[in-house]
Order: C-alpha cells, then sequence, then structure tokens
C-alpha cells in the first residue's frame, strides 16, 4: 500500500515537474534530433539545425496562438472549444477581405474582428445565456465549418488567391536564406506579453480570480461578467489570428477545412502547458516539431504514400498521448464551465 502510494506521489512529480519545464525541454529537443537525423542520413548538420528550428517556429505558431486563445478564457472560467472554428472563419474572411480590398492588412484585421465576433457570441451564449459551454463551443465549430464552406463555394475565385501574403523577416545562415513570417514573430511576442498580463498585472490578478472563484471576487467588487466577456473576446481574436497564418503567411489564400484540427491541437497544449503561457508555448512547440520532423522525413523518403500517412498521423498521436497522459493531473481553473449566477 505504501509503495503504491509512493509511485503514484512520484509520477506525480514527474508530471508536475514536465509542465513546469516543458518549455525548456522542448527547446531543447529541438537541436539534438536534427543531429541525430542527420547524422543518420551522413550529412552536415549545422544548416538544417537552423531549418529546424525555423520549421519548428513556423508549424507552431497556429498552435500557440490557439493555446494563448483557450488560456485567456479558460482562466477567466469559461472553456472555449470553438478555437477550430474561430481559427478557420479568421482564415476565410482574411483571404477574402484582402482579395476585396487589396490590402493585406485590412484582411488581417478583418479575421481578427470575426475571432472576436464569433468569440462575443460564444460569450453572450455562456455567460448571458448560461448556455453549456462545451454545446456552444461545438455550435460554433460546425456553424463555422458550413458557413466558410458555404461562402467559399460562392466566392471561390474572389477567396482562392489574395495578392500578396503578410511579410517576413529574412536572414542568411551560410548561404542559406531563412524566413520567420509576420505571424510567427507576433506569435512568440504575444506568448509573453500574455504571460505577463496574466501573472503580472491586476488585470490578470482578476482574470485569474474569476476563473478560480468568481463569487469571491464579486465579493471583492470584481465584474465577473465584465472581465469574462472581454478574455472571451480577447480569445477569439487571438483564434482569428491563427487563423491567418494559414491563408495570409502559407498560402496566400483560402481552402476549406485549411486549419485542419488545429484549434483541437491547441487546446491539449494549453492543458498539457497547465493554462500557463509559457509552458502551453513549449508544448506548441514539440507539436511543431513533430510536424517539422513529417516534413522532413518526407523529403528522405520520397513518395512514398504508406510512410507518408504514418507520418502525417504524428502530431495527432502525440495529441492523444497527452490528453491521455495528462488529463486528471493537470489543474484546470476551479470554476471553469460553470456559469456564474450574480446572487
Amino acid at each position: 500500500m505504501a509503495q503504491t502510494a509512493l509511485k503514484i506521489g512520484n509520477n506525480l512529480k514527474v508530471s508536475r515537474w514536465l509542465r513546469k519545464y516543458t518549455i525548456w525541454i522542448a527547446l531543447a529537443a529541438v537541436v539534438p534530433a536534427v543531429f541525430i537525423w542527420r547524422s543518420a542520413v551522413g550529412q552536415q548538420p549545422v544548416i538544417d539545425t537552423f531549418s529546424v528550428i525555423i520549421f519548428t517556429l513556423a508549424f507552431s505558431t497556429p498552435i500557440t496562438l490557439g493555446a494563448l486563445s483557450g488560456t485567456f478564457s479558460e482562466r477567466s472560467g469559461v472553456v472555449n472549444i470553438a478555437i477550430e472554428g474561430m481559427m478557420l472563419s479568421g482564415a476565410y474572411f482574411g483571404a477574402l477581405f484582402t482579395k476585396i480590398t487589396g490590402e493585406i492588412w485590412i484582411g488581417f484585421i478583418g479575421a481578427i474582428l470575426v475571432g472576436g465576433l464569433l468569440a462575443l457570441f460564444h460569450g453572450a451564449l455562456s455567460i448571458y445565456f448560461r448556455v453549456d459551454q462545451i454545446i456552444s463551443g461545438t455550435v460554433i465549430n460546425i456553424f463555422a465549418f458550413g458557413l466558410t464552406s458555404f461562402l467559399h463555394s460562392l466566392t471561390k475565385k474572389t477567396a482562392d488567391a489574395t495578392p500578396s501574403k503578410l511579410p517576413a523577416i529574412s536572414f542568411k545562415v551560410e548561404n542559406t536564406s531563412f524566413t520567420l513570417g509576420f505571424v510567427t514573430i507576433l506569435g512568440i511576442v504575444a506568448i509573453f506579453v500574455g504571460h505577463y498580463v496574466l501573472f503580472k498585472t491586476r488585470w490578470g490578478l482578476r482574470t485569474r480570480a474569476v476563473g478560480e472563484n468568481p463569487k469571491a471576487a464579486d465579493t471583492a467588487g470584481v465584474n465577473v461578467f465584465k472581465v469574462r466577456y472581454i478574455n472571451v473576446v480577447i480569445s477569439g481574436m487571438l483564434a482569428g489570428t491563427a487563423g491567418t497564418y494559414f491563408s495570409l503567411q502559407v498560402l496566400g489564400g483560402f481552402t476549406e477545412g485549411m486549419t485542419v484540427g488545429t484549434g483541437f491541437i491547441a487546446l491539449a497544449a494549453m492543458i498539457f502547458g497547465n493554462w500557463n503561457p509559457l509552458n502551453a508555448w513549449g508544448a506548441a512547440l514539440i507539436f511543431g516539431l513533430c510536424i517539422t520532423a513529417d516534413s522532413m522525413l518526407q523529403s528522405w523518403y520520397g513518395n512514398i504514400t504508406w510512410l507518408h500517412t504514418i507520418t502525417q498521423a504524428i502530431p495527432y498521436v502525440v495529441t492523444i498521448v497527452v490528453v491521455a497522459g495528462v488529463i486528471g493531473r493537470s489543474r484546470p481553473p476551479a470554476s471553469v464551465g460553470v456559469p456564474y449566477t450574480k446572487q
């Protein structure tokens, strides 16, 4: 009995340690992984080390922003599984507005606003009408997929291609060029700003108080409904920004279902990061590294279809493993998912 309890205690300690140092584990894993892989095929690893770092940062961008989106919403007590739908809507309307106006920044801002509007709708259902937050998020996901598919069929020629992509920073390492897209850079900055806001400011303290004990926060004079609404809208705007990664940074256009479940992977990263922006970023980097591994392996084995299918599944398998291993050990905000009724 004592030995069983000791084993459980040790497992919990390891789990907490992994979550606490996720970001550093993820960053430390990038370089050795590249060296091992490149050594296996007998090539110089120097340039590819930078390649993997850049690709990992890029591929993890929508997961990073999605995880931060979920963190803001759930820290205030509102479950937001509609991140996928908000991402997809941001991707579509960003491409559409860009093509119509010819100004990519209008498309970018439009995508953010669309994400915010969907989040406001989710907030109204969850906070004012006290609808089950999982149901509300599911409805928005279904609505977003149906709406973007329908509108895309009507405006296909308009939204398929944008006149340009968002700017990127280019640099060279040993005569090899690398680029970091605008949304990727913005995502990295957003993580540190979001972490500071949540843990170092009065607003962050109020947000966390509302997510933990809204009744006590209300008694202390905090407007629970206002805090939740604002954080849910922030969540939607971040998700809309994540959507622009697909349509305005990578593809330069829109295709149906182009977010391919990234919003749900972002939720897994948020849970694994224990609702902490920096740790969630570390988890997002792990997922980004999995996607990078898939791309690099494709260049190695060529067009072998069955291998491509297997490596494409890596991020999703990792998501299942992470969620299965962490759920029950992570501690969400105490009042997340619980509608608040003012007494």
